[in-house]
């Protein structure tokens, strides 16, 4: 159709599409001038306000154009938005099995650091109650040690109060101070390490109680973790809250979060070789003690016994000397009378306190009646010494009436 200059009271309608897509139509104004246009007078008021056919032509042209190029802009936009639509759900989809493997990822990293920890605080629960039982052993051989050491200041004490002729220091008392000193030590020893049993012992309850704690929240992220793995797009139990999906500054990242619980076990794990440790010294500090005690108890017995073979003999040498001054004074106080008369009759000697005279040997020698009297417990052959009585208070019996002649012997020599 040939375009024509038209008349036109105001400025197209702009095109709703864009310039770049559909270029602009740029129309030429036609001037009132000429032989068929409308300048005249008579007629104004009847043409003012009417289009003219091509006006008319061009303006239905511009809405069909315009409305051609809206429905493609809506075509375009409805294949647009099916293909976001599929692409939002490919990535939805993609998303949420992404979202579903690190959920089981996790479900399996937490599982291992529930079954770690859940084993560590079972390690530690058992090796607490044998430190437990380590303590009780330490209490024990620390009370078992305050006999022997009674026993042997006791010993000590009584060897002071003996006489001053045995008031002596020998090897047994040397051997009992050792014994004592020993003891004493043995028993600092004990003190000290059943304290550092029982910081041990609170140690492993610190870090038991840590784990614990660890293990109860891992226990419930895991269960909360578990039920959102199953939830589904067609789940009718998932609730929206809003700001759900911001990441708190306070929240732990993965790295972090792994770090806390190596450390945590880390700790616990050296606690617990540390009473594995302390427990194996303290076996050592039994048998080692045990076997000192039972060293020196034996040195302290020789000592006792060879002591006792010492003074065993000199009492033995003691009663024998004692028992042949006994005889001999018996033996001089059981010459008969009449010697004893003729004697004192000879005028020649000095009377002594005990019933018996020297005399000298002129008066001896005179006597022509009768022969000098020899006493048979002089010229006798020696009788066998009888033997030792038991301890106690022993009677030195002679021939004669020697008065009061004993001698005490001990029962029991105390050193």
């Amino acid at each position: 159709m040939a375009q024509t200059g038209v008349l036109l009271t105001k400025e197209p309608a702009p095109q709703s599409i864009d310039v770049c897509e559909l270029p602009r139509k740029e129309y030429e104004v036609a001037c009132n001038t000429g032989a068929y246009t409308s300048s005249g007078l008579a007629t104004a008021g009847f043409r003012t306000a009417k289009y003219l056919r091509d006006e008319w032509f061009q303006n239905s042209y511009a809405r069909y154009h315009q409305a051609f190029a809206d429905r493609d802009y809506s075509e375009r936009q409805r294949h647009e938005s099916g293909q976001l639509v599929a692409e939002t759900g490919a990535l939805a989809q993609r998303t949420q099995l992404d979202s579903t493997r690190k959920v089981g990822e996790r479900l399996e990293d937490m599982h291992c650091w529930k079954s770690e920890l859940q084993r560590e605080i079972d390690e530690l629960s058992s090796e607490t109650d044998l430190m437990m039982a380590q303590k009780l052993r330490l209490q024990r051989a620390l009370d078992a040690t305050s006999v022997p050491y009674s026993i042997a200041t006791d010993n000590l004490q009584c060897r002071e109060r003996r006489q001053h002729p045995d008031l002596v220091r020998d090897y047994v008392e040397v051997e009992l101070l050792k014994e004592t000193e020993l003891i004493r030590n043995i028993q600092e020893l004990l003190k000290r390490t059943i304290g550092q049993a029982v910081d041990q012992i609170r140690l492993n309850r610190e870090h038991k109680e840590s784990c614990e704690m660890n293990w109860s929240d891992k226990v419930e992220v895991y269960n909360i973790d578990d039920t959102c793995s199953r939830y589904t797009n067609e789940s009718t139990q998932v609730q929206f809250y809003p700001h759900s999906s911001k990441f708190e500054e306070s929240a732990s990242t993965p790295e972090t979060w792994a770090k806390f619980n190596h450390d945590n076990l880390l700790r616990a794990e050296r606690e617990r070789l540390a009473s594995v440790n302390l427990r194996k010294l303290i076996d050592c500090i039994l048998r080692d003690t045990a076997e000192d005690l039972r060293l020196q108890c034996d040195a302290v017995n020789s000592a006792f016994s060879s002591r006792c073979q010492e003074l065993d003999d000199s009492l033995q040498k003691l009663q024998y000397h004692l028992r042949k001054v006994a005889e001999r004074g018996g033996g001089v106080e059981h010459v008969p009378q009449s010697v004893k008369g003729e004697a004192s009759g000879c005028g020649a000697g000095t009377a002594e306190p005990g019933g018996f005279t020297h005399e000298s040997g002129e008066g001896h020698r005179s006597q022509d009646q009768q022969p000098l009297y020899r006493p048979p417990e002089v010229y006798d052959p020696p009788q066998p010494l009888p033997q030792c009585p038991p301890a106690g208070w022993l009677p030195v019996t002679g021939a004669g009436t020697w008065p009061h002649c004993f001698i005490q012997i001990k029962s029991s020599l105390v050193f």
